[in-house]
Formats: C-alpha cells, structure tokens, sequence
C-alpha cells in the first residue's frame, strides 16, 4: 500500500547540499604581507640573541631620550667587533606600548646614527634590521624634527667608512625603514615586505578604501623576488617551509650565513671604497635604460 492510500504524509526526497563556494584565493603579495606581520614571527632581539654574542645595548641620542623602537648594541658576529641597529616590535600588549608598535621617534633615527658614527670611528661594521610599519606620525614626533632626523641618517649613512649591511626581517615600512637602510649590501627575508607605504595606506589615497590593501599590495611590488629584478636588494634569505615563525633558529642561521658572505666580500674595500660602492649603489636604482 503506498502512502497516498494509507493517509500517511509523503517524505520529500532528500535535497542536495550545495557545496559552499570557495573562498577567494589570496593575492600571493598580501599573503607575504600577512606572514611578515604574524604575531609569532621573530623580531630583531630574537635574531641578535641567536646571531651575535656579548651584546651590549647603548642607550640615548644624547639630546632629548632613548626610543626603545630602535635598539643599538656593540656585539660580536663570529668574533668580530661589529655594530647592531635594529626596530624592534613587541609580542604583547605590555611590549608594543614600550617598543611604540615598532616606529620609532626621532630621537631613535638620532641615536642609531650615533652607534653608526661611534662603529665607523673604530671601524666596526655595521648591521641594521628593518622592521617598522613606519616612523611614528605623531605630533610630538613632528616636532621634535621627524623628517630632519630621516634625512640627517640617510645622508650620514651614505658617508661612512665601514661595511653596512642591510637585513629586512619583516615589514619594511617607508622612510621609517629606509632610514636605517642605506647599505653595502641589503639582504632580505623571503617572506619580509619592503615598500614606500603600507597597503592599507595606499589603497586609502588610490581607491579611496583601505579594505583595498589586498589589490593595492599586488600593485606595489614590495616582495622580495620583485624588488630583487628591480635591484633595490641584493639577495633574499630563504625562510623555512610556513615561514619564519615557525623556526627561529634556521631563520637565524640562514640570516647568519647571508651577512658572513657579505662582510667576507666588504673585507675586501677600503672606506673610500666602501663609501664609492654605497654611493653607486643607490644612484643605479630606479634606472631601467642604462
């Protein structure tokens, strides 16, 4: 007996699922860009402790304070009296708020070209870290001379004597980065990014929304392969599988190998030299026709 002549209501026949639609894939550049900002990726201190021995931190621009955004420290790299200055991001709140999120004032441009001038007076190599959203746009920072402090470090940079080399650990964020950027040599992790402006940032001026900063980070061309073809960096360090938050220690080492090989090259020139090469160094980049 079927269920029309029993009275029993019909059961529908049971409706396909529908698959759920596949998310969006990613822009492989906002990709890079999320892996250079995760929370557990190493900062500058996690790789000194790894990469140099007896570190001590000079403190202090000698005219208004000490900006923990930068650190500078006398240190040795396998032995050799080298010079350290890096921007440094906190992991937790308490940190963030000390280190101000990683972008430093003027008085820390200030006094990490005073460990640079201090390293050249001995003849120490120097080697920077970048990683800073930016300098901080504040309007203390403004005052007490931002823009003066940037400029004042790239023109004094350019002019001194001994080996720089340059390592961009994970957000290379404009004049912020660059002030501590002009090397011999500038290395940069595999999964860092290095541009003039953040993506938010550029996708707020360019298509008036910053929710945007995925397309305006495909546009901008700030991962390591891309500045690689345009010349601005001279080698990109490998980064193990995920990226380097997940093991500190080969990220250190492979870093460590990248900066023994430049200083090995550097040894070579003397401060004439190395000040023709930096020099030359900058004027090539952003000429496609030579």
């Amino acid at each position: 007996m079927d269920s029309a002549e029993s009275g029993a209501t019909p059961v529908p026949a049971p409706q396909p699922v529908p698959e759920p639609a596949p998310a969006p894939e990613q822009h492989p550049a906002w990709r890079r860009v999320q892996l250079a900002r995760h929370p557990n990726r190493p900062h500058s201190l996690d790789y000194m402790e790894r990469i140099f021995t007896e570190v001590q931190e000079i403190h202090g621009d000698r005219y208004f304070a000490d900006d923990p955004a930068i650190v500078s420290a006398m240190a040795l790299f396998e032995g050799r009296p080298v010079m350290v200055v890096a921007e440094q991001k906190g992991r937790n709140t308490k940190q963030k708020l000390f280190r101000n999120f990683g972008m430093p004032k003027p008085e820390g441009y200030r006094k990490g070209l005073r460990a640079m001038q201090l390293a050249a007076k001995f003849g120490r190599p120097i080697i920077t870290f970048l990683d800073t959203p930016g300098a901080y746009p504040g309007i203390d920072a403004e005052e007490r001379g931002q823009a003066e402090a940037i400029a004042r470090n790239l023109r004094e940079m350019a002019r001194l004597g001994v080996p720089i080399v340059v390592v961009v650990i994970g957000e290379g964020g404009s004049g912020g980065a660059l002030a501590l950027g002009v090397g011999n040599a500038v290395l940069m992790l595999e999964n860092a990014v290095y541009s003039v402006i953040s993506p938010e940032s550029c996708a707020s001026i360019i298509y008036r929304d910053s929710a945007k900063a995925e397309q305006a980070a495909g546009s901008l061309r700030l991962v390591a392969e891309d500045l690689l073809s345009f010349g601005l960096i001279d080698s990109v360090v490998p980064e193990p599988p995920g990226g380097a938050q997940e093991d500190w220690d080969a990220t250190a080492a492979s870093i460590k190998e990248a900066i023994r090989e430049r200083l090995e090259e550097l040894a070579l020139l003397g401060p004439r030299q190395l000040v023709e090469h930096r020099y030359e160094k900058f004027r090539r980049m952003g000429n496609f026709f030579a």
